[in-house]
């Protein structure tokens, strides 16, 4: 039979509201002799709090959501790393949901979130070009029963939290890409919804546009190493890597989408980057260890998810949004010889 608090309350020669006060984190504290007794009985008797009741007791469920678009995306997965890190110490657990990209499920996610009386839900992940209006009624609901929104990567009207200057990042990769020597050039982005995509593939046609320098091909499909295999498959298959002797230079608008374009370079029996040359974006962990090595823009992906969490637990910081700028990385995947 489970302990009760009854139980440790007779143990302990106190009242159960008094044992409740000790063990649920109340910020009525009894006397110190008292508060020893109560905790000796509990571990004695085994006894462990309820986490509803801690919650209630202190007007804090001290949990934290975090909602992203897939887990199983290392740049999601060390943003969530980044968070875990940045609540170390804080008594505050981590929460994940991994929404599969679907807006339905991650309003989903947020109302289980609020369901647990989270004291905080970070949003990670590129939001669409249009404003959801669903998704900011339920979040403001949430805030106006005192809970903290943030948002990781792109702004919200309502929340704080840490943007990307994406636009930023990819121009200046495209600029180190020309200094290289490149002038052929192809972009491979992510669905045009998605504004992290958008912006990428904006900052880097802007770039070469102000150089004077055309793109050969420009092209939307999924956010996804997928995605990125699929267009780079159709880009080989259309001929445009093969007609000229200058290796066609393709960005693509994330490092999975550049993963699986390498994929499919491979597949047609063409080398990297003899024949194409590919860069992607964000460096998500082991990215340098391919063979060969693909150029990049760096963010600092565990620093954000830390900065993000540790913000948001900060009242004074909780609606403050910061930018982080990228830093291209150059490697093998564009080299000219």
């Amino acid at each position: 039979m489970a302990v009760r608090l009854a139980d440790v309350a007779k143990a302990a020669g106190v009242s159960q509201s008094t044992a409740s006060r000790v063990l649920n984190g109340s910020t009525r504290r009894p006397k110190p002799e008292i508060a020893d007794r109560v905790r000796a009985a509990a571990e004695e008797l085994g006894y462990f709090p309820n986490a509803q009741a801690q919650a209630l007791a202190r007007s804090s469920a001290g949990l934290m959501g975090l909602i992203v678009h897939d887990i199983a995306d290392p740049y999601f997965s060390s943003i969530a790393r980044g968070a875990q890190r940045g609540l170390a110490g804080t008594g505050v657990q981590l929460m994940l949901a991994s929404t599969e990209r679907e807006a339905a499920a991650e309003i989903e996610a947020v109302r289980a979130f609020m369901s647990y009386r989270t004291d905080a839900i970070l949003l990670a992940g590129s939001r669409g070009t249009q404003d959801d209006a669903l998704l900011q009624k339920v979040l403001e609901t949430y805030q106006d029963n005192g809970g903290k929104v943030a948002m990781i990567g792109q702004p919200f009207p309502s929340a704080g939290g840490v943007q990307i200057d994406n636009e930023g990042g990819a121009a200046a990769l495209a600029a180190e890409l020309l200094k290289l020597g490149h002038r052929r050039f192809a972009v491979l982005g992510g669905e045009a919804e998605l504004s992290t995509s958008a912006q990428r593939s904006a900052g880097f046609l802007a770039k070469l546009k102000s150089a004077g320098v055309v793109p050969e091909v420009v092209r939307e499909g999924t956010f996804t190493r997928d995605g990125g295999y699929f267009m780079m498959s159709e880009l080989i298959s259309s001929g445009v890597v093969a007609s000229s002797s200058a290796p066609l230079c393709v960005f693509c608008v994330n490092d999975v989408m550049a993963l699986g374009a390498m994929a499919a370079i491979r597949a047609a029996g063409l080398r990297v980057p003899d024949d194409v040359a590919l860069a992607g974006f964000d460096d998500i962990p082991t990215l340098g260890d391919q063979f060969p090595s693909i150029t990049t823009v760096r963010l600092p992906l565990e620093e954000i998810g830390r900065m993000t969490a540790s913000m948001t637990l900060n009242n004074g910081e909780a609606e403050r949004r910061m930018v982080v700028e990228g830093t291209p990385v150059l490697r093998d995947s564009t080299r000219l010889d």
